[in-house]
């Protein structure tokens, strides 16, 4: 262990078993301090010493004043890829921050190919029907396979998300803010080709993080844009799609179904759960409590992911996932 090197220092408890992965993903590059087994002094000598600061959430974490401290850190690593809720302007200023981006992405991409498949397979809708002695056998479903797979926000969710839809026959366009990627796609834009996304889309999946540009981006006119009989899924946060607008548009659009993993207002970043419009009257809606990171695995392959971008800092190199100031909301 290079103990040259300012220290990884973790704000949250962990379990032997994944100090150990820390250790693994850290491969020496330096020594770790967990501030949960340390008093109130040792705290401030090792923020003041972070080299590499992981945590969930820096307001809930930290202590008041203890932000401060962390003036020569190279950088602040979120566990987490939505770090919307979390008020960055109390972190020191040309401090870099950096998002977990992918971090649960194959768990996320599997749970989206389940939310579409569900409503592509009318799955939810014919097991109530059942529940009610309706046997709809020749009740036409749907195919996903030739059809396409619009995402908007085409990160490591994005394009785990893209290799699950290909490996059932979709083909892919995507949306990313430079419009381009190394990844297989059939086609890839920016974020001003929004419209075509919508109009080709038969199923659209929004795994895009929640900024200025992109709060409130799809209301009434963009969902009209979108084919009668499409599927949204929403991983991402549900401030991207205007609520009421979507409730109006599954009302009168039967064919259309959202499968909703984000929601407006949640536990975690508001402290409750509360939808303003019925979604879940109606019957083409698909609803999961914002659980597509779940997955068994998920958290530790997160966690070494969430490392090993630490460990790029404190190597010399260039982290991945920089939160820039033109993408925070706060």
């Amino acid at each position: 262990m290079d103990l040259s090197r300012p220290p990884l220092v973790i704000t949250f408890e962990l379990s032997e078993k994944r100090k150990a992965i820390v250790a693994d993903a850290l491969s020496g590059a330096s020594a770790v301090v967990y501030l949960t087994e340390l008093d109130e002094a040792g705290r401030a000598e090792a923020l003041r010493n972070t080299g590499a600061l992981l945590t969930f959430n820096t307001s809930k974490e930290l202590r008041s004043g203890e932000a401060k401290l962390l003036t020569g850190a190279r950088l602040i690593q979120f566990m987490i890829a939505g770090v919307d809720f979390i008020p960055l302007g109390e972190l020191p200023e040309g401090v870099l921050v950096a998002t977990n981006g992918g971090g649960y992405a194959e768990s996320m991409a599997e749970h989206a190919l389940a939310m579409a498949l569900a409503a592509a397979k009318r799955l939810v809708l014919e097991h109530e029907n059942l529940k009610r002695g309706q046997f709809n056998q020749f009740e036409r479903n749907r195919m996903l396979a030739s059809g396409l797979c619009g995402i908007f926000g085409f990160g490591g969710i994005g394009a785990a998300t893209a290799r699950l839809m290909r490996g059932i026959g979709m083909r892919v366009h995507a949306i990313n803010r430079h419009g381009r990627t190394d990844q297989q796609v059939d086609w890839i834009g920016t974020p001003e080709r929004l419209n075509e996304l919508l109009e080709a889309a038969d199923v659209l999946v929004i795994s895009a993080p929640l900024t200025r540009a992109t709060y409130g981006l799809i209301g009434a006119a963009e969902l009209r844009r979108m084919k009668d009989d499409a599927i949204l899924v929403n991983l991402a946060r549900g401030e991207i799609v205007q609520e009421r607008p979507l409730y109006d548009h599954l009302v009168t659009h039967p064919s259309f179904t959202a499968c909703i993993d984000a929601w407006w207002i949640e536990p975690v970043r508001h402290g409750e759960f509360r939808i303003d419009q019925p979604f879940l009257d109606l019957p083409n809606v698909i609803a999961s409590p914002h659980n597509s990171g779940q997955g068994d695995g998920a958290h530790d392959l997160s966690l070494r992911r969430a490392v090993e971008n630490c460990r790029l800092a404190l190597t010399g190199e260039a982290p991945l996932h920089i939160i820039g100031l033109d993408e925070r909301l706060m």
